[in-house]
């Protein structure tokens, strides 16, 4: 087992939640970026790449790719929304 890697917990909403089969999903990563995360998710949901603006929170605030994360962060996807 690769001790580098972290375990993250995802909440997801909307789309982003259909397409993860639930409201949360856990995931271990060999980095600690919202990018790799991103990367990850993709690779084990790949119809969120067909999401054009996925957006991941880290504890309430929307983030960048470089942002680093933490085992305890509250990682949230957050799918485009429309209304009007």
């Amino acid at each position: 087992m690769n001790t580098n890697m972290k375990k993250y917990t995802v909440l997801a909403f909307g789309i982003a939640k259909d397409i993860l089969g639930g409201r949360q999903c856990e995931i271990e990563l060999p980095g600690n970026t919202v990018a790799a995360l991103r990367t990850a998710l993709v690779g084990r949901y790949p119809a969120l790449a067909g999401l054009r603006s996925l957006m991941i929170a880290v504890n309430s605030e929307y983030a960048e790719d470089g942002v680093l994360l933490e085992e305890r962060d509250e990682i949230a996807l957050i799918p485009p929304v429309s209304g009007g």
